[in-house]
């Protein structure tokens, strides 16, 4: 078992930054991939970023190249979603998830997931 608990949203004008975390709990947060989703008002969850249990491969959605980064430090069971430049079409719930069971992209390759936070990104 994992347990997730994401943090660091927030309201934020276009053009700011939020870091988002994801603390980790229970099973050796190192031996597992994790990856970041997002759900916008009256949209199904996307794909954000992924990244593997030691971080040495990430992946993206296209429209968050560049701006976004995902990153980890295992030694203190976090995991990390840097958003740089954000746009007011960022803004939704995100979420954390971790234990890859198949495509990295799609939600359902997950295991664990945390409640998610919100970012609002004001025009």
């Amino acid at each position: 078992q994992v347990q997730l608990v994401e943090s660091g949203g927030g309201l934020v004008q276009a053009g700011g930054s939020l870091r988002l975390s994801c603390a980790a709990s229970g099973r050796t947060f190192s031996s597992v991939a994790m990856g970041w989703f997002r759900r916008a008002p009256g949209k199904e969850r996307e794909f954000v970023a992924y990244i593997s249990s030691n971080g040495g491969t990430t992946y993206y959605q296209d429209s968050v190249k560049g701006r976004l980064t995902i990153s980890r430090d295992n030694a203190k069971n976090t995991g990390y979603l840097q958003m740089n430049s954000l746009k007011p079409e960022d803004t939704a719930v995100y979420y954390c998830a971790a234990g890859l069971r198949g495509p990295a992209n799609l939600s359902g390759s997950y295991v664990y997931w945390g409640q998610g936070t919100q970012v609002t990104v004001s025009s």
